[in-house]
C-alpha cells in the first residue's frame, strides 16, 4: 500500500453481500475508506450497497461485480465461503496483481461446521497463495470474528484478529485496517500460521453451540 490515508484508499470486499463482508464494509466506510461491495451478480452488489447505505444514513458504499470491484481497489478482501473461494479468485486473478489481498476464508465443510477440516493445501490462505502466485501480497485475517459482532458498525468488538502473512509491510497495513474496523490486530507470524487461525473458527462455533452464546471470539493476553 503506497498511502495509508483512508481518503486515497479503496477497499473491495468480494462477498460483501454476506454478513461478515457487509459488517467489515460498513465499519471501513464509516472510517473514511472508499468501499466497494463485490458480488458475482452486479445487481445484487448494487442492491446490497443501497441497503447498507440506508442503514448507515448516507452515501458510503457502491456495488459492482467482483472483477470491476477488484480492479478499482487498492486492497481486496475475499470474504466468501470456502466452496466459492477457488472460483472467485480465478475470476479476478488478473485484477489482483500487485495488490494486497486479505483472505478471510475458513475451510469449513457443512454441515459439520463445528469440526476442524484441514484442506488439501493445509489452509485456505495457502491454497489462495498457490493459486494467485507470488505477484499478490496475500494476508490472512478476520477468520475468528463473528458476523454477529460486526453487524452493528458502532458496536465495540472485544475480539483480537490474528493477521498472518509473509509480507511484513502488507501485514502492518492490514493491522491498521483491523484497527479501523474497531478491533485489535495481532501479528501472528507467517502465512503458514493461518492453518491455526482458520482451525480456531470451528472451535469457536462449537463453543457458541455448547454454551448457547453468540459470537465467541479470541483475546490474546499478556500485552
Amino acid at each position: 500500500m503506497t498511502d495509508n490515508d483512508p481518503i486515497l484508499m479503496s477497499i473491495a470486499v468480494l462477498g460483501g453481500t454476506g454478513k461478515e463482508g457487509s459488517g467489515l464494509a460498513m465499519r471501513w466506510a464509516l472510517n473514511g475508506y472508499r468501499v466497494i461491495i463485490g458480488s458475482r451478480d452486479a445487481e445484487k452488489a448494487v442492491q446490497r450497497a443501497k441497503e447498507l447505505n440506508e442503514q448507515l444514513g448516507g452515501d458510503y458504499l457502491v456495488g459492482k461485480d467482483n472483477a470491476a470491484a477488484a480492479a478499482e481497489a487498492n486492497v481486496v478482501v475475499v470474504s466468501v465461503p470456502y466452496s466459492a473461494q477457488h472460483d472467485t479468485l480465478v475470476s479476478v486473478r488478473e485484477q489482483l496483481a500487485g495488490k494486497i489481498v486479505v483472505d478471510v476464508t475458513v475451510p469449513i465443510q457443512p454441515p459439520k461446521v463445528t469440526h476442524v477440516h484441514v484442506p488439501q493445501g493445509t489452509a485456505a490462505a495457502l491454497e489462495a497463495r498457490e493459486l494467485l502466485g507470488e505477484g499478490v501480497r496475500l494476508v490472512s485475517a478476520f477468520q475468528n470474528v463473528s458476523a454477529e459482532k460486526l453487524k452493528d458498525p458502532n458496536r465495540h468488538v472485544e475480539c483480537d484478529v490474528l493477521v498472518c502473512s509473509d509480507d511484513d509491510e502488507a501485514k502492518a497495513d492490514v493491522i491498521k485496517l483491523v484497527e479501523a474496523a474497531g478491533m485489535r490486530g495481532i501479528d501472528a507470524g507467517p502465512l503458514v500460521n493461518a492453518v491455526a487461525a482458520e482451525a480456531l473458527t470451528p472451535v469457536l462455533l462449537y463453543i457458541n453451540r455448547k454454551y448457547g452464546v453468540k459470537g465467541a471470539g479470541i483475546r490474546i493476553t499478556g500485552f
